[in-house]
């Protein structure tokens, strides 16, 4: 019988990799759905088949904490598992590392299927009768904490607006998950990087964006290394909705790591 846990193999190409020469927390997010998908399409419910069905699987949230991440040109390995399944909900859960005992870090994730034409929760449960409860693994806990609920006031500041186009755009017609984590990534310098690592980054989403509306983005500083970010689109009619929310933590670079 196929194992639960599914493990796949990546490279650290070159053009992933930031000017430090590790690569962006973007493509690394990328690459744990690209895991994500295997190992679901693998075992009968990925988005292949779910799309002959009308359905789909939307990314809800995803938290990402790594002690290191991988350097241009190395080989390494992401295991994903799924923890839980509920009507309209379900917990993956990756852990990244070198395939020899080394890890880099963790995520966690939560996701929900939802009919194409309609865009509503469906149940995941219909779908062969149920047959994810055989995927569930209750044996390899995740060590990193679940995303939580993130907080802000009404003092955050907007520090950019930008307009929504083509290449933030992915096959489900809206703007894909990891292209807002790259554009909340830009919100620090080059400068700003050189002297911090970051450490964990969650998001949650909320609503979804297209083409022709408007990204704007508030910040907040929440503590002495945390950040949070509130997006909130305005569309060609002028309403304005909040899309997702993200908390980025970073520490200090240590001589080692500069």
């Amino acid at each position: 019988m196929m194992n639960k846990i599914g493990k796949y193999e990546f490279v650290a190409e070159p053009f992933h990799c930031d000017f430090s020469g590790r690569m962006f927390l973007g493509h690394l997010g990328n690459q744990m759905l690209n895991a994500a998908d295997f190992h679901s399409t693998d075992r009968g419910f990925g988005m292949k088949y779910l799309m002959t069905i009308k359905r789909s699987w939307v990314l809800s949230r995803l938290a990402i904490e790594m002690e290191e991440m991988p350097s241009q040109h190395e080989r390494y390995t992401i295991e994903t598992w799924v923890e839980g399944a509920m009507k309209f909900f379900t917990s993956r859960n990756f852990c990244v590392s070198d395939g020899n005992g080394k890890v880099y870090g963790y995520g966690r994730s939560i996701w929900a299927m939802i009919d194409t034409e309609t865009r509503q929760p469906t149940d995941i449960y219909s779908i062969d009768q149920g047959a994810i409860n055989n995927w569930i693994v209750d044996d390899n806990p995740c060590p990193i904490e679940k995303g939580g609920r993130v907080k802000m006031s009404g003092n955050a500041a907007l520090v950019r607006t930008i307009d929504v186009n083509y290449n933030d755009i992915d096959i489900n017609g809206h703007v894909n998950s990891v292209k807002y984590i790259e554009h909340v990534l830009d919100l620090w310098d080059i400068a700003w990087y050189r002297e911090h690592r970051l450490k964990r980054f969650e998001i949650a989403y909320v609503a979804e964006a297209h083409e022709g509306e408007k990204l704007s983005f508030y910040r907040e500083q929440t503590s002495e290394n945390e950040y949070c970010v509130r997006l909130v689109k305005t569309e060609t009619t002028g309403k304005e909705t909040e899309v997702c929310r993200c908390m980025a933590t970073f520490s200090p670079m240590n001589q080692s790591e500069a």
